[in-house]
């Protein structure tokens, strides 16, 4: 096999690694000192929010706050390279199409608003007028608004968002298929019927005070990388860090804070798992229960032997429903369920109570190792249920924490990207903007893709992101959105997406988070993210536009809208020039946003209340509820094991070298992956079983059984410490093999996590 493709994992998390890489990405960028001074000014009061991660920051503006994914996002963004109008005139699109999403992004930022020219395969020049214009046009001559999907990107700003959302409920729709669709839906749905509240109860300070803290599906090395400084921090100081991932993460064991001179100088490093368990895939819920059935029984005993209580009997008779019927539905499950779901023993899992019942303040955190999945919204009931035991929500040191992916994809939901958007919302607009507000509810992700593909669906606004490499099912995604008579793309790189233009196209450029925005009177423009934590900071770019006919995003729209719409309700043009003023209409339309503008340019931003986070329960029971579902009949990795070595439980994944459908690299040291994507991790003993070797090639085949043909082609086979029967490999390469018929229950997340599938050798390389 190709020595240069597994090499030595990394020691540890972070550390001269990641400051190697940081070096690295700024180098690939063209602008290695910029890079550095632009770096300077990430997560500051007088800077840019950081484009990456949604985790928040403690001391926003105190320090050189960021990490090495930060600053591969920022020198992906700020570098030289451009890809102008003799870019797209020398490529046609479908010579384009045969890069891969590394090799296309790398041509660099886009500079000149393009329209696509089928005769010549080729995108062209075209002025911001016309393409205003010639958009708008088509919109208003659809036969209703509902034909067309507007979709939205966590990158995106909230005065962008709300502005987008505006437009298009003054166009007459409610179709917003979002980013957030994909990954935490079922943590909003889940967290709403059990807390009232679709976010997270706690703050960063919350992570100083918690004596241990439960990761749950999650690899902050890769995907957030900040955390692992407030997970390291927590177990210096004694914290125990518990982790469930079917997979054993380098960030989840060891890191060394590239911050931190002594540790650097020394080689050292700190170890942040106090216990590490590795559930089978979809076994996340009955992990979970068992630990409730531990604390249930020990609860028991205590009260035999006279002992202080385990549970917090005031915190359940006072604020929660159906405490009873949930007791009930644990003792029901049985041991022998639990340990055969989960594929942990019953004493690793009464190893984690353990640590719950001993800590008197606990955090659970999660990501889309719990979301993607079937039964994901129960799954996250489930932890509710067992954070509510000891009464570990709503107060300091305690609470539930889904940590989201994109920089403001919680802020975008807030600001009312939604597709099925609470009535008082909606009346708020109505009486504010004085229009009759479309009260139907719209498409999500999963619901535009079908409209698209059974013609109902006729035109495609993506704001931000990419929209074919985010999704499932990439080669019915590519059918969808090339048969569609509308397709405009806002961005600031090519990307696939562009590639599969509807019969007319275009692609906008816009302003990146580290740009400066300059009205008509030559004033920085300011605008706002919220983080992870609720916590909605400022931000303005600080580097010159990489062309100067870019625009920012709410330029963008407000030019559309005012083609399509008109200015009768809104005056576009006036809220472009000023974000202040769709500041001021967030804060009369929103509650939470209360003198938005002041409260903005305070060095920290300010914090959205939680009502959950003061238990004031906003449920259908006025209370904290817990729910009584069984375990599911059957997880992906049970169907798996009764394959006998013929089928296996696929996970997708991120590299080390990737943000969302962002491609920075082609290498994952944490995982000991070098210079390639095409990788399948699996067992050492199912390679075994298989007569296979490492760095065999094989083609990984769906198995939906819905008669479509899933087939993803030339994967390395790599050992890797993983459960038998399951595999992993990265997305989107892999998305193919997501069925869209396969969503999660209430969530209609894609399955992204549990995907049924088989593998079929090929010649060895």
């Amino acid at each position: 096999m190709d020595s240069k493709f597994i090499g030595k994992k990394s020691a540890a998390a972070g550390g001269w690694g990641a400051l190697k890489s940081c070096g690295k990405q700024l180098l690939q960028s063209g602008m290695p000192i910029s890079g550095a001074r632009t770096m300077l000014k990430a997560n500051q009061p007088d800077g840019f929010d950081c484009p990456g991660c949604a985790w928040g920051d403690p001391e926003h503006g105190s320090s050189f706050e960021f990490c090495e994914n930060g600053v591969k996002a920022v020198a992906w963004e700020a570098t030289e390279k451009r890809a102008t109008p003799a870019f797209f005139a020398k490529n046609t699109v479908s010579e384009l199409r045969r890069l891969t999403d590394y090799e296309l992004e790398l041509n660099g930022r886009l500079t000149h608003p393009m329209r696509y020219d089928a005769a010549s395969d080729r995108y062209l020049s075209v002025s911001w007028h016309d393409a205003f214009t010639e958009i708008g046009g088509i919109l208003k001559g659809l036969d209703t608004p509902n034909r067309a999907e507007f979709y939205t990107s966590g990158r995106a700003s909230n005065e962008a968002a709300f502005l987008y959302q505006l437009f298009v409920r003054v166009y007459g729709t409610n179709n917003f298929p979002d980013c957030s669709n994909m990954c935490h839906e079922a943590s909003g749905i889940a967290m709403r019927q059990a807390v009232g509240v679709g976010k997270g109860t706690v703050l960063l300070e919350d992570f100083e005070e918690a004596d241990a803290i439960f990761v749950i599906g999650q690899n902050p090395g890769t995907n957030h990388p900040r955390m692992l400084g407030d997970l390291r921090r927590a177990a210096i100081r004694g914290a125990r860090v518990v982790v469930f991932n079917p997979i054993r993460e380098r960030g989840l064991e060891r890191f060394s804070d590239p911050q931190d001179k002594i540790e650097m100088l020394r080689g050292g490093s700190t170890d942040i798992a106090s216990l590490y368990l590795q559930p089978q895939l979809g076994g996340d819920m009955a992990a979970v229960r068992g630990m409730a059935k531990a604390v249930l029984a020990r609860e028991d005993r205590a009260a035999a032997a006279g002992q202080p209580a385990v549970l917090d009997h005031a915190f359940l008779t006072e604020h929660c429903a159906d405490f009873q019927a949930y007791q009930t539905a644990v003792e029901a499950t049985s041991w022998a369920e639990i340990e055969d779901q989960s594929g942990l023993s019953r004493e690793e899992i009464e190893r984690a109570a353990d640590v719950y019942i001993n800590a008197e303040r606990v955090i659970c955190t999660w990501a889309m190792g719990v979301t993607q999945h079937l039964h994901s919204v129960a799954t996250i009931r489930e932890i509710a249920n067992f954070m509510f035991l000891r009464g570990n929500i709503g107060r300091p040191g305690a609470g539930l924490c889904p940590v989201r992916g994109h920089s403001n994809v919680q802020g975008d939901r807030t600001v009312g990207i939604n597709e099925k958007p609470p009535e008082d919302f909606l009346d708020a607009l109505e009486k504010h903007f004085r229009f009759t507000v479309p009260r139907e509810h719209g498409h999500n992700v999963l619901a535009a893709i079908g409209a698209m593909l059974d013609g109902s669906a006729e035109a495609f606004i993506g704001l931000g992101g990419n929209f074919a490499r985010a999704t499932p099912d990439s080669a019915l995604v590519e059918r969808a959105l090339r048969r569609l008579k509308l397709t405009v793309h806002i961005a600031t790189k090519p990307n696939h997406s562009h590639l599969m233009p509807g019969e007319t196209a275009f692609i906008l450029p816009c302003l990146g988070r580290t740009e400066m925005d300059l009205n008509a009177a030559g004033n920085s423009q300011l605008v706002s993210v919220e983080d992870s934590m609720s916590m909605v900071h400022g931000s303005a770019g600080i580097n010159r536009p990489a062309s100067p006919h870019l625009l920012s995003e709410v330029a963008i729209i407000a030019g559309i809208a005012q083609a399509t719409v008109g200015s009768a309700v809104v005056d576009w043009a006036e809220l472009a020039d000023d974000h202040d003023r769709i500041r001021d209409h967030i804060e009369a339309t929103i509650p939470g946003f209360e003198n938005y503008n002041k409260r903005l340019r305070k060095p920290r931003g300010f914090h959205l209340r939680n009502a959950a986070s003061h238990r004031e329960w906003d449920t259908s029971a006025g209370k904290a509820s817990f729910s009584s579902e069984a375990l599911p009949e059957e997880t992906v990795h049970q169907r798996a094991r009764k394959g006998e070595g013929r089928r296996f439980a696929l996970q997708t994944f991120r590299s080390h070298d990737q943000y969302n459908t962002t491609i920075y690299g082609l290498d994952d040291r944490y995982r000991g992956v070098y210079g390639e994507r095409q990788v399948i991790f699996i067992h050492p003993a199912d390679l075994k079983a298989m007569n296979a070797e490492a760095g065999d090639r094989i083609d990984v085949v769906g198995e939906h059984h819905d008669g479509i043909e899933r087939i993803a082609g030339n994967f390395r086979l790599v050992p890797y410490d993983i459960p038998r029967g399951s595999i992993a490999g990265y997305y989107p390469e892999l998305n193919v093999l997501v069925p869209l018929g396969s969503a999660g229950k209430e969530s209609d997340t894609p399955t992204s996590k549990s995907i049924m599938v088989s593998l079929r050798g090929r010649n060895t390389a």
